[in-house]
């Protein structure tokens, strides 16, 4: 039987390899943060006609206004700048008709900066809360689990898993946001929530056939029983995750673009999710008991 948390370490790497680019995104140039979180105008526009992104800039700057472009479809923008009245929206608009031909307005949004701020405070609010109660919650589910273990390890290690998720998906974002001028908005919150419910899942059906393997005591040490366990619902993980992968693949192909990388953000979590829930997780619980058996072992010595 292939032995998974045998090749830990392998995975561990993987997962580095994966995070440390998207962490040195963040600290050099961070998270294009949308107008829910910023606050200011976002308008989506849409042309008669070919248009370069150059020359709608042009003619921001005529207006006095610092213009950020993302292409979301055939001959169409969200164009975000400042908070605009209606008197400085209508003039762009004209402008933009009256140079580039054809401009139409299809939505608007503005948020206020306090807004903005208030928003970003309470999605960090919401993930804090959220993963507290994950590790309370698993801490109490996994009560029964016999010594030496601890439900205390598993709800934190399943924390550091969702950790993992979080930093694969928020770095992604910061590079896209770098390269690609992709923002993040309350939709994303919404996509980094869902993809943690969804991880966390995926982690409690491993780590609940580990506390069952554990009762049995059928294993001759922690590790042996943590490989069998993955072995166990690793089918069902990953069929689980394929069909949702599926679905978000066709959404992704053929959904609208407002929607876009809403469904972007919630693929590569939940790929990301899988992944660490498999190859993570459980090995990861595996190093810390280990840790706490050798220092027994040592104490036991003296």
């Amino acid at each position: 039987m292939f032995k998974i948390s045998e090749k830990r370490n392998w995975f561990f790497a993987f997962s580095l390899l994966i995070i440390i680019p998207g962490i040195v995104s963040l600290f050099l140039w961070g998270l294009r943060l949308g107008a829910d979180f910023s606050g200011g105008t976002l308008l989506e526009v849409k042309f008669s006609k070919p248009v370069e992104k150059e020359k709608i800039v042009e003619v921001g700057k005529k207006n006095h206004l610092d213009l950020t472009l993302q292409p979301t479809g055939k001959n169409s923008f969200n164009i975000r700048t400042k908070p605009l009245d209606d008197k400085q929206d209508k003039k762009l608009l004209e402008d933009l008709d009256k140079t580039l031909g054809g401009a139409e307005q299809i939505r608007i949004e503005t948020i206020g900066p306090t807004i903005g701020r208030e928003l970003l405070t309470n999605s960090l609010k919401a993930l804090v809360i959220a993963a507290l109660a994950i590790v309370f919650y698993i801490a109490w589910a996994f009560r029964s689990v016999p010594k030496p273990a601890s439900s205390w390890r598993f709800g934190i290690t399943a924390v550091i898993t969702l950790l993992h998720d979080v930093l694969v998906l928020v770095g992604v974002f910061s590079i896209l946001g770098h390269f690609l001028n992709v923002e993040v908005d309350s939709l994303f919150v919404t996509a980094v929530l869902t993809v943690i419910g969804f991880s966390v899942h995926d982690t409690i059906v491993i780590f609940d056939r580990i506390r069952e393997n554990l009762n049995k005591a059928s294993f001759k040490t922690f590790e042996e029983t943590v490989d069998h366990s993955i072995m166990q619902t690793i089918g069902r993980s990953l069929n689980t995750s394929m069909t949702v992968i599926l679905v978000l693949t066709a959404l992704l192909l053929f959904g609208g673009t407002s929607i876009r990388w809403f469904v972007a953000a919630l693929l590569i979590g939940i790929i990301s999710g899988t992944y660490s829930s498999i190859f993570n997780a459980a090995p990861l619980l595996v190093v810390w008991q280990n840790f706490i058996e050798r220092g027994a072992n040592k104490k036991s010595k003296q």
